[in-house]
């Protein structure tokens, strides 16, 4: 025969004290939580999302990155990766391009072409090529110079010229949406 075990019926409300020790351990939670969002957002990882066709095939509009905040904080950014800046100017647009040279490297166009001190870059990611030529220079000190992979339909250095460090926003290295295409961004070796 089986045995049960009666409970006596507990008075189950609660007391005013009982609903602010939960509200404070709620609020406590909220508020951290939102700090931590905060230094994230602030110092770490930001999201963006790609506007226009200038980085075609490797970066769609309408897709969404998440971008190293803190990478170049501890070194400069390298040839081939994907940079979110600054638009030099007045319009305060962020722009996403790929770092074709840095600081003191040697750069040239000819006729779509580009060369980095004096090689032929090979840029596999290139959709649409330019005729483009530019007379070769050295990239000044604390600047980068960036193109879109669609270069006949990029706003880019070639137009406004190399960019500051200090305009450099982050490096990105995952697209997340759509999940269709999520893929964690690989810088391209030069």
């Amino acid at each position: 025969m089986r045995e049960y075990q009666v409970y006596e019926e507990q008075d189950v409300s609660s007391s005013g004290e009982d609903i602010a020790a939960l509200l404070k351990e709620v609020g406590q939670t909220l508020l951290l939580a939102l700090l931590l969002a905060l230094l994230i957002r602030g110092f770490l990882v930001e999201t963006y999302l790609v506007y226009g066709p200038s980085m075609e095939p490797s970066l769609h509009e309408g897709e969404r990155l998440l971008v190293n905040k803190l990478v170049y904080r501890f070194r400069e950014p390298s040839p081939g990766e994907i940079v979110v800046f600054n638009e030099p100017g007045d319009n305060g647009r962020n722009l996403v391009k790929r770092v074709v040279a840095v600081s003191g490297q040697k750069l040239e166009i000819r006729n779509g072409d580009v060369f980095v001190d004096g090689s032929l870059v090979r840029e596999t990611y290139v959709i649409s090529a330019s005729n483009d030529s530019l007379p070769a220079h050295e990239v000044p000190e604390e600047m980068v110079f960036v193109m879109g992979d669609n270069r006949a339909n990029s706003l880019d250095s070639r137009y406004f010229g190399p960019v500051p460090h200090d305009y450099v926003r982050g490096r990105a290295f995952i697209i997340f949406w759509p999940l269709s295409r999520f893929n964690i961004l690989s810088a391209v070796g030069y």
